[in-house]
């Protein structure tokens, strides 16, 4: 199985690296293996809002039109059995880095998902690859709860299948870890947000 973590953090031994390791030990344990992109280490453009109505070939043609490193991370995003989302919280939102990402992701999923039926404002359960997101605020530690919510509205809109969003932030990280490695052993089954888990009786 192939798992594809996508991180917007530019720290590789930080706090959303740390919560990123926890997952990736019980995903290991789960007898899978995985792979992290940081967003900020590759060459990713804004969207340009190419034509005059702010759309351009990703609305034609679910492609976008900068030649830069935003075309290889779409590849494995496609060879991807289970996506991980790994966010940095800032100002109670996205990355920079994410933002930038999912701006452009978005737009290209657009035109395929509207010609599968699942337009703006029909997002149902199931059907896409399964994701998962994680928000971790330092500082204050607002904000992962609002964060989560964008960015699962987000994921909906690219056709992901969110079968869950982890917040995490500074006062509470060290109790989350164990939950994460758990959460790594869980997305080795590849879940889908289907029914849900009903434990067996004793």
């Amino acid at each position: 199985m192939n798992i594809l973590i996508i991180s917007g953090s530019r720290n590789r031994e930080g706090q959303t690296a740390r919560a990123v390791n926890a997952l990736c030990k019980g995903i290991a344990d789960g007898g899978e293996d995985s792979e992290t992109l940081f967003l900020t280490e590759l060459n990713l453009e804004r969207c340009r809002q190419c034509d005059a109505d702010g759309w351009g070939l990703c609305r034609r043609e679910g492609k976008c039109v900068i030649e830069d490193d935003f075309a290889s991370i779409v590849t494995k995003i496609e060879a991807a059995d289970v996506v991980v989302f790994a966010n940095p919280v800032y100002f109670g939102d996205l990355s920079e880095s994410m933002r930038a990402f999912l701006d452009r992701y978005r737009r290209t999923t657009h035109i395929g998902l509207i010609a599968a039926g699942r337009g703006p404002g029909s997002f149902p359960s199931g059907g896409g690859t399964p994701a998962i997101a994680i928000c971790y605020a330092g500082g204050s530690g607002n904000g992962p709860i609002n964060c989560c919510a964008s960015l699962e509205r987000v994921l909906q809109t690219c056709g992901f299948d969110v079968v869950d969003m982890i917040p995490a932030r500074r006062q509470n990280l060290e109790v989350k870890l164990p939950m994460l490695e758990m959460t790594g052993r869980w997305l080795a089954t590849k879940p889908t947000s289907g029914p849900p888990f009903v434990p067996p009786k004793r």
